[in-house]
C-alpha cells in the first residue's frame, strides 16, 4: 500500500477493547461464528473447503436468511461469504479428501475459542484476517463477467476482462489511503462522509488539471461504479459506513442518452457518501503498517522520553498534539514532567522554538505542582519566558519582571514556531498585525534580537504584513539581522 505524504497525520484510535466489540458486532464475521458454531463432522464441504451446494440452503437458515423473506440467490452468497471467511480466519479447519473428487471433513477451529475467552487483539487478529478475505472479493472482476468469458472461451484471459491484478490492488489501497488521509487529517475526526465524486476524483483527475477533459470525467464515473461496487462489499465487516449510490440515477447513467444535468450540492449524496469507521481506520492503519508505511498513532510516543515527545508531535495537527501530550502526562508525576520536559525544550537549532510551544501546550495541562520546575528556569535565556508566562497564569507570587531583552527573544522565538505550525496563515497574518501596531519601532529592536531565527521571522513579517510602509520596515530590519548574524 502506497499513500502520501510518507508519514501521515497520527490517528487517534479507539480502545482495542472498544474495537474488538465493534469487530465481533459487525453482520460479516457474526455470521462467519454463526456458521463455525453450526458446522459439524456432516457438514458436506468440497475439497476445497466450500460448502456443496446442496448445504447453502441450511446454511442460510442458520444465519437467518429465509429463502422466502430474501432472494434465494443472495441468501446463498451471503452464506458462502460468510463460510469462506470462517475458514479464512480459522474459524472453521477443513480437512482435504484424500481421493480426488471426494469431500472434505469440517471441525471447529481452535481461533473460535479466542472470539469468546481471547484478548481484544486475539479478535482483531480475527478481524483483520477476515479484512484480507473481502479485500481479495473486492479486486476481483464482476462474476457474471468472468462466466461468460470462461463458457465461451474455456479458459480466463485477463486481458480480455481488462483486469489488471496488482492495478486493481493498487487502486483500492490508493483510494483507501486517501480516505484515510482525509479523516486523520480532520481536526473533528473525520466525522463527515466523503462524496464518492471527489474520491473517485481524488485518484483520477491530476493535481495540475484545470477542467477536466470529458475522457477524465468518464474515467471518474467509472471509478465510481467500481467503488460503489468495492464499499458496498466492505460495509459488511465495518470497514466503512456507506450510502450507495441512488439506484435511480445508476439507471440513468446505464442508458444511452444525453448527459446528466450538473450535480447540485443538495443531490451530491446521491451519487455515494463514505467514511471510514473507527473500526476501519484500525484496519486500514494495520494494512499500511505492513506495508511499510509509516502511519502513527496518538499513544505512540506515551513511553517515550520528552526529547522525543516535544520532536515526534512538532509536525502533528494541534489536536492530536494535544491528545499525545495528554497521554504522556498520564504517565508521569507532574513535577519530573515539567523538569523533563524543560530540559527538552532547550536548543537554537531549527526546531527548537516549535519544542518550545509544545513544551509550554504540555506545561499548560500541568498543575501547580510544578512550579519549582519553572521558578528553577527564570534565569535561563531560552526559557525564562515561556516560565514567567507559566508562573504568572497560575497566580504565582513574586515573578520578576521580563527584561525588553528577554520579551523580544521570546516574542521571536514564539512567531518562529507558530511559522513552523502554520505558514503563511490568515491567524499568523492578524498576529503580525497586531504586534506591529501595539509596539513602534518595533523592527528597530528587534533585528538586535540574538535569536537564529530572527531574520527570517522578520523576513516573513515584511511578507505578511499588508501595510507596504510596515512591509519594507520589517524586509530592511531582516536585512540588517541576516548582516548582524554574518549570513
Amino acid at each position: 500500500m502506497s499513500v502520501s505524504p510518507a508519514t501521515l497525520p497520527p490517528v487517534l484510535l479507539h480502545s482495542e477493547a472498544e474495537l474488538a466489540r465493534a469487530a465481533l458486532a459487525t453482520p460479516l464475521l457474526s455470521r462467519a461464528v454463526r456458521l463455525a458454531r453450526w458446522a459439524g463432522p456432516d457438514t458436506r464441504v468440497r475439497a476445497g473447503g466450500e460448502l456443496v451446494d446442496a448445504q447453502l440452503p441450511a446454511a442460510a437458515a442458520e444465519l437467518g436468511l429465509a429463502a422466502d423473506a430474501i432472494d434465494g440467490a443472495d441468501a446463498a452468497a451471503y452464506a458462502s461469504e460468510a463460510w469462506r471467511v470462517a475458514v479464512d480466519t480459522g474459524l472453521i479447519d477443513v480437512t482435504d479428501a484424500e481421493e480426488e473428487g471426494a469431500e472434505g471433513t469440517v471441525t471447529q477451529g481452535e481461533d473460535l475459542a479466542l472470539l469468546s475467552a481471547g484478548s481484544p487483539q486475539d479478535v482483531l487478529g480475527i478481524w483483520l484476517g477476515a479484512l484480507d478475505t473481502v479485500y481479495s472479493d473486492a479486486t476481483v472482476p464482476d462474476m457474471e463477467n468472468l462466466l461468460d468469458v470462461l463458457e465461451e472461451n474455456g479458459e480466463v484471459d485477463f486481458e480480455e476482462l481488462g483486469w489488471d491484478p496488482q492495478a486493481e490492488a493498487d487502486f483500492l489501497d490508493g483510494v483507501l489511503g486517501n480516505l484515510y488521509l482525509l479523516t486523520v487529517g480532520d481536526a473533528a475526526g473525520g466525522d463527515e462522509p466523503v462524496p464518492l465524486p471527489a474520491l473517485a476524483a481524488s485518484m483520477i483527475v491530476p493535481d495540475d488539471m484545470g477542467e477536466p477533459t470529458d475522457d477524465i470525467l468518464e474515467q471518474v464515473s467509472d471509478a465510481m461504479m467500481k467503488l460503489d461496487d468495492q464499499f458496498r462489499i466492505f460495509e459488511p465487516l465495518g470497514l466503512v459506513e456507506y450510502q450507495p449510490v441512488d439506484e435511480a440515477l445508476m439507471a440513468d447513467i446505464d442508458e444511452e442518452g444525453p448527459e446528466p444535468a450538473p450535480v447540485d450540492d443538495e443531490d451530491v449524496s446521491r451519487y455515494g457518501m463514505v467514511r471510514l469507521t473507527p473500526l476501519g481506520l484500525y484496519g486500514v492503519r494495520a494494512r499500511m503498517l505492513e506495508a511499510g508505511v509509516d502511519a502513527p498513532a496518538v499513544g505512540d510516543l506515551a513511553d517515550k522520553g520528552a526529547d522525543v515527545l516535544l520532536d515526534g508531535t512538532s509536525g502533528f495537527p494541534q489536536h492530536a498534539a494535544q491528545a499525545e501530550i495528554e497521554r504522556w502526562l498520564a504517565r508521569h508525576e507532574p513535577l519530573a514532567a515539567a523538569r523533563e520536559l524543560l530540559v527538552a525544550a532547550r536548543g537554537g537549532d531549527e526546531g527548537a522554538p516549535l519544542r518550545r510551544l509544545r513544551c509550554q501546550q504540555a506545561l499548560s495541562l500541568v498543575g501547580d505542582e510544578a512550579e519549582p520546575a519553572l521558578r528553577d528556569v527564570l534565569d535561563d535565556p531560552e526559557l525564562g519566558g515561556l516560565a514567567r508566562v507559566w508562573l504568572t497564569e497560575h497566580g504565582a507570587v513574586d515573578v520578576p519582571a521580563p527584561s525588553e531583552e528577554l520579551i523580544f527573544w521570546l516574542t521571536i522565538d514564539t512567531l518562529a514556531a507558530q511559522l513552523a505550525v502554520e505558514g503563511n496563515s490568515d491567524e499568523l497574518q492578524g498576529l503580525v498585525e497586531g504586534l506591529a501596531q501595539q509596539h513602534s519601532g518595533f523592527f528597530a529592536t528587534a533585528w538586535r534580537v540574538e535569536h537564529p531565527a530572527t531574520a527570517d521571522v522578520l523576513e516573513a513579517m515584511g511578507r505578511l504584513h499588508p501595510d507596504k510602509k510596515v512591509a519594507k520596515e520589517a524586509r530592511k530590519a531582516a536585512f540588517k539581522a541576516r548582516s548582524q548574524q554574518g549570513l
